[in-house]
């Protein structure tokens, strides 16, 4: 069991319009199966990417690779976003990890990337052309949202390696520990909730692992955890009709009555309070 997953209906959807009611549609969490490039062109918003959580504002270009878990929070003004998207089979055409091979680390550690207003007017265009790509005489042509998509991750992976994209963040240790923590959770939180584990994987002490943690983040190593588990459960509680029992076995819980205590101790709830609240 995981996050739920979201893929996009055709290889390829552009706008230039969107706004938060659609946005309205990730407010649960969920994993992408599609790659996603956005651009903030009005207002801002809270979302976490990747259980990270990160303000867009204004001329903030946002990549989301496939496999990312994204979630969108109220925003207290009008939002507008320009937006392109490419389906799970269409990204299978053409090699992600290839076609962004320098910036690839830059993207993964820094999804978000302010632009200079020059750079963002070529993107929003970039996006409009797309629109009508889609809607053109040629249809929904496969060779050409193909070649389309790789002029698109060229762009990106130039614009990301032409940048220096918070240089002394990527160049921090306790920062990096934190990411491959939290990405070693997520991959492994359905079936592993205790922090040696992760110290284990990691090669580094348990002490050392967990001063690291508080200090960069002000959590422990077991408030990150339980945020990931209890993201996925809320998500299910409110989207899906798994039982509460179903939910705890998917989780490898060793019994419905040790899960329901340990939602109960984090969120004040009991798992069926929490679905009909």
């Amino acid at each position: 069991m995981d996050f739920p997953h979201v893929d996009l209906p055709v290889d390829i959807i552009a706008w230039t319009d969107v706004t938060e009611d659609i946005l309205n549609i990730y407010k649960q969490s969920c994993r992408l199966k599609a790659c996603i490039f956005a651009l903030c062109l009005e207002g801002n918003i809270t979302v976490s990417i990747n259980l990270m959580d990160a303000e867009i504002k204004q001329g903030d270009f946002v990549v989301l690779l496939p496999g990312t878990i994204i979630q969108f929070y109220s925003q207290k003004e009008k939002v507008r976003i320009g937006f392109v998207g490419f389906s799970e089979q269409c990204i299978s055409k053409v090699n992600v990890i290839q076609s962004t091979l320098h910036s690839m680390p830059s993207i993964l550690r820094s999804p978000v990337l302010h632009l200079e207003s020059s750079v963002a007017t070529y993107f929003q265009d970039y996006f409009s052309l797309l629109g009508r790509v889609t809607t053109g005489p040629y249809g929904m042509d496969e060779e050409l949202i193909r070649y389309t998509l790789k002029v698109m991750l060229y762009a990106v992976d130039r614009m990301y390696s032409d940048s220096p994209i918070r240089s002394e963040r990527l160049q921090s240790r306790k920062d990096e520990i934190c990411r491959r923590l939290v990405q070693l959770v997520i991959e492994n939180y359905t079936h592993e909730r205790r922090a040696q584990f992760y110290a284990d994987k990691m090669g580094i002490s348990i002490q050392h692992l967990s001063t690291t943690v508080k200090q960069v983040t002000g959590k422990n190593i077991l408030d990150i955890i339980a945020y990931v588990v209890l993201t996925d459960v809320k998500s299910k509680l409110k989207s899906t009709d798994m039982t509460v029992q179903e939910i705890a076995y998917s989780l490898n819980f060793p019994s419905a009555s040790f899960f329901g205590k340990y939602f109960k101790r984090h969120v004040g709830m009991s798992p069926q309070e929490y679905r009909n609240s």
